[in-house]
């Protein structure tokens, strides 16, 4: 199941307490203290990886803790810290406080650990309290408690090329057609439940990150169908994709299809609105449907790719533009 919002309690480990102790042995009669330190408590560690996509796996969990130090033994015998919990997330995972909802930490950057809770510090014992005036201390400090914060985990994939598209537009096909994802593909809408991501093949060994989302349809950004949740995903891409169905019998006239598409991105963000786009003509298998590109290219006043992902026609093309346009934005 793929859970990109999470709610979770972190709580770190408590400190040991020290030790009150005196020597005594058969050669000592009067020993002075001699009660060790307390260790730490454990931190909790986040930790992005690519290993995990999901954070399905701290579902139900309640609150993660790391676990506490030990107490501190006679002799001057320090207790043993504890270790810390490590919690992997998916690169791309931002971290927020739960009541403020502000950013505490942005985990992009892979195999990048991250302390979200410290452990507290292990007490003293009695050896540390002995004085000239106080030969005899029957004191120490107790462990200091752990690090308590709840926080939100929200994931936002990261990759180079978002696909926009409405329901049935050809995204899942092409995606498939130029990467090893394998998406489920129907001829019924919202096939795509969940985003997808897929790793394509650029000019000599170059490679570029697709990323799929579920088809928009009009009203997204106010809530409507499944995209407005996914449109997060495409806010760290480079580059957007405009997929337009131009077969003979497609839901809406691509004209229209597109503006629809540009009109719910501007909805949902600005910044998103203002990327690096592509016009991509999709389902051009005849010359009905060439010409219905080219009619979709005149009306909106940008150049048009067309496709077909069933024939592989213009895929290549597509491809070359894409890796075109991702390097003059490395460049820049």
């Amino acid at each position: 199941m793929f859970v990109d919002e999470l709610v979770i309690t972190a709580r770190a480990g408590k400190g040991g307490d020290g030790c009150i102790s005196f020597l005594r042995d058969k050669n000592t009669i009067k020993g002075g203290p001699d009660g060790g330190d307390g260790g730490s408590g454990g931190d909790v560690v986040l930790l992005p990886t690519t290993h995990v996509n999901t954070l399905y796996h701290l579902t139900g969990r309640g609150i993660i803790g790391a676990g506490n130090g030990i107490q501190g033994g006679p002799r001057i015998c320090s207790g043993k810290s504890s270790d810390d919990l490590v919690i992997e997330v998916p690169v791309g995972t931002q971290v927020l406080d739960a009541e403020r909802g502000n950013v505490l930490k942005d985990l992009s950057d892979a195999d990048q650990p991250w302390v979200l809770v410290r452990g507290g510090f292990g007490g003293r014992g009695n050896v540390h309290f002995a004085s000239a005036v106080m030969r005899t201390p029957r004191k120490a400090e107790l462990g200091r408690e752990g690090e308590v914060r709840k926080v939100r985990l929200s994931l936002k994939l990261i990759a180079d090329v978002g696909l926009l598209g409405l329901p049935n537009a050809g995204k899942s096909t092409l995606l498939s057609t130029m990467t090893k994802a394998r998406p489920k593909i129907a001829d019924y809408p919202f096939t795509t439940l969940e985003p997808m991501l897929g790793i394509a093949a650029g000019p000599g060994e170059s490679t570029f990150v697709i990323a799929d989302i579920p088809g928009l349809i009009e009203g997204a950004s106010e809530g409507k169908g499944l995209g407005d949740k996914f449109l997060k995903h495409i806010e760290r891409t480079r580059l957007l994709l405009h997929l337009v169905d131009c077969s003979a019998l497609p839901l809406d006239e691509p004209e229209k299809a597109f503006e629809m598409l540009k009109q719910e991105v501007a909805s949902y963000s600005d910044d998103l609105a203002g990327r690096p786009i592509i016009v991509v003509a999709t389902k051009v298998e005849d010359d009905e449907c060439r010409k219905r590109a080219q009619r979709l290219a005149t009306a909106v006043r940008l150049p048009v790719m067309p496709i077909s992902s069933a024939t592989g026609q213009g895929l290549r093309e597509l491809g070359n533009a894409i890796w075109s346009v991702l390097s003059g934005l490395q460049s820049s």
